[in-house]
């Protein structure tokens, strides 16, 4: 039964990739994503798909992987002990876009399968994943149509499904050093299998499919907006708070080192520029300063029904 759960969602995943490259060449326009696969040594590999200088995407990832291995890493039992010594299969794909232009967002998102076994006993299985948006210039409807759509999503599962994974977003893309979130949030659900297989599995898919719909048109919307040398400075500032999450408390990244992945494509994820400045603050009333206001946890559909924003 697992391995059949397995190959259902091992399909889906590859289809979903090919979609998500195909609609985000065609929004960038000029770049294709370039295929590069990999084998790993303790059993599985991926196919990890990137595209480069573009003319919206500066560097953008859109990897598949399934590794699967006797034994669990450290970082996907902390939460669930009871699994520790488990063998397993994990399936996935994550994808990262990091445009060239200041105005329009870095976008994250990923879904996952894992299945934990263990001789004479049933599996154990569970999905995760979500999708979270981080703009350095953020603008209002952007942020409420990229939450309207990740509610759509959730829709049919339960009007409590979207307040309960938005607010664990906003709790897991959360740099602690910073007391500041990551962007402003999205979907994260994680150790799903509540209600069945079927009914996880449709969910997955209605979290995946949703993507393009959430993100594209704010790259439509944005891409041709002016920016000069003081908004590229700005972006690879914040760039580095990217860096920063990714490496000090993302357990994805976590997951995949500890597991052996292949290194390349685990840190795929990394803009191709960022820089730190000390202690920098932005001018009072600055578009740069603007962005503080967007850092933390706020009910943006609430907000755009308040405001009239139908």
């Amino acid at each position: 039964m697992a391995h059949e759960h397995l190959d259902d969602v091992k399909h889906y995943l590859l289809d979903l990739q090919e979609r998500l490259c195909a609609g985000l060449a065609a929004a960038d326009g000029k770049a294709e994503f370039k295929e590069d696969s990999w084998q790993r040594e303790e059993g599985g590999g991926g196919r990890s798909r990137v595209i480069e200088e573009g003319a919206v995407f500066e560097k953008g990832g859109v990897n598949f992987s399934h590794v699967y291995g006797a034994q669990l890493p450290p970082s996907a039992t902390a939460a669930r002990p009871e699994l520790a010594g488990r063998s397993f299969h994990a399936v996935g794909v994550s994808w990262v876009l990091h445009p060239e232009n200041p105005n329009v967002p870095t976008s994250h998102g990923n879904v996952r399968f894992f299945i934990a076994e263990k001789p004479g006993e049933a599996p154990v299985w569970w999905f995760g994943g979500g999708f979270d948006l981080t703009p350095y210039y953020p603008v209002f409807e952007d942020v409420v149509h990229w939450h309207r759509v990740a509610h759509a999503a959730c829709v049919p599962f339960g009007e409590e499904v979207y307040p309960r994974y938005k607010a664990w977003c906003d709790e897991y893309f959360y740099l602690k050093h910073r007391e500041e979130t990551r962007g402003v949030g999205g979907l994260f659900f994680d150790d799903l299998n509540e209600g069945g297989f079927d009914d996880c599995f449709a969910f997955q898919r209605a979290v995946g499919d949703s993507f393009l719909d959430a993100y594209v048109p704010i790259v439509q919307r944005r891409k041709d907006d002016a920016w000069g040398e003081k908004e590229r400075d700005f972006q690879l500032y914040r760039r580095g708070r990217y860096v920063e999450f990714n490496l000090v408390w993302d357990r994805g990244t976590l997951f995949g080192l500890q597991s052996g992945g292949r290194t390349e494509s685990i840190l795929m994820s990394m803009p191709p520029l960022a820089r730190w400045e000390y202690a920098f603050t932005p001018p009072a009333d600055s578009r740069e300063a603007q962005l503080h206001d967007y850092l933390v946890p706020r009910d943006w559909l609430a907000e755009a029904d308040q405001q009239g924003n139908a």
